[in-house]
């Protein structure tokens, strides 16, 4: 079995990352992925299969600082210095011309067996990638919990056919790739639960409400059905949460920012929580599917086949088909406190038995010995 990874992706939320290896004692490994981000708890589950893991970030310029992002509305500066730059073929960009050629030399000297390239890739070239995979014979795996017709790059479409293997969240996802070229795709899907990170918390006294939506609402083009969903729930104590702009419509149900330990939070402080899938997503399987099972929270998300294939509505989740539906079942539950929390229960234990990710991990594993 293949043991040394070299992870190529973008560093978000650098702050957390920079408390999360000041908070890790001396003699375990610093962490790679902040704990608001996925990659985060496959790096652990790896390391406790044995896995040697490195990573090479591809945001990070010259100056080796990063900032978080923050989605905003409309129009603004950094969007414009944005759109100009994507004019720009990355080949014909001296910046990353440098970097590309940075994960050359890292991967030479680290012999991964596997690179694993994390979605949303703007900087590696596809021939810095066939280079990495003839230089070192690794496998190379592509992994993104979004739509690669809605957001890839033609950077990340042209070296579809160098992926041996596509993980993704929404199983439509996985056919788009292999209609760009991709040989294989498999939907585990990526997110899962850590129970000893996903677990009830005790709340902050802010996060207290009846109903809670943790996530992105901007911009509309994306997230318009979640805004529908929420807006048709104002009338109840309604508590959301968010790292980016929310529309003016939902502001004032605004409660802050949540990230990780802090989202966690959020979501024990309510009764139900309202996980509506962005418009890129018709299957089902964003990471709030399984997180909010496992804090302990019942979930009210659309009637999705990844929903049932993963849960069983009626018993261990909520599914709605409309606002109106929503509505009713947001109404019902919340009179209902010993059905939505048996539910409530019946889901926390049913993501521990099932969705892990180290039993992620195990399916990864079991879907490249097939290869």
């Amino acid at each position: 079995m293949s043991r040394k990874i070299l992870f190529v992706a973008s560093l978000h939320h650098p702050d957390a990352l920079q408390a999360a290896v000041d908070h890790t004692p001396p003699d375990t490994p610093k962490p790679l992925f902040p704990p608001s981000v996925l990659q985060h708890f496959w790096e652990h589950a790896l390391r406790r299969r044995g896995y040697t893991l490195d990573i090479f970030y591809r945001n990070l310029p010259a100056s080796g600082r990063v900032q978080a992002h923050h989605h905003r509305e409309g129009i603004t500066p950094g969007k414009v210095m944005a759109a100009i730059a994507h004019r720009l073929p990355p080949e014909a960009n001296p910046e990353y011309h440098r970097r590309n050629q940075r994960l050359i030399r890292q991967a030479l000297d680290f012999q991964p067996d596997i690179l694993w390239l994390v979605g949303d890739n703007t900087v590696i070239y596809p021939d810095t990638l066939a280079h990495i995979k003839q230089a070192t014979g690794c496998k190379l795996i592509y992994a993104s919990g979004t739509s690669p017709i809605v957001f890839s790059r033609p950077i990340e479409r042209r070296a579809a056919p160098l992926y041996d293997l596509v993980l993704v969240n929404d199983y439509y996802h996985g056919i788009q790739w292999l209609e760009l070229g991709a040989p294989r795709m498999a939907c585990l899907p990526l997110t899962a639960v850590d129970p000893a990170f996903h677990h009830p918390y005790e709340p902050a006294s802010a996060a207290v409400c009846d109903i809670s939506f943790v996530g992105t609402l901007v911009p509309a083009s994306l997230y318009s059905h979640r805004v529908q969903s929420l807006l048709s729930l104002t009338e109840f104590d309604l508590g959301i949460w968010s790292v980016h702009d929310v529309p003016a419509e939902l502001r004032p149900y605004m409660r802050g920012p949540a990230l990780g330990e802090t989202m966690l939070r959020a979501l024990s402080g309510s009764k139900l929580t309202i996980n509506a899938h962005g418009n890129f997503m018709h299957y089902g399987g964003n990471m709030r599917l399984f997180e909010a099972a496992g804090v302990g929270v019942l979930q009210l998300t659309e009637d999705l086949p990844g929903v049932h294939q993963w849960f069983t509505p009626g018993e261990n989740i909520v599914t709605f088909t409309d606002d109106a539906d929503l509505y009713r079942k947001a109404a019902h539950y919340l009179k209902h406190d010993a059905e939505r929390e048996t539910m409530a229960q019946r889901a926390r234990e049913h993501v521990y038995a099932h969705h892990t990710y180290d039993q992620r991990v195990q399916q990864f594993e079991a879907l490249l010995e097939s290869q």
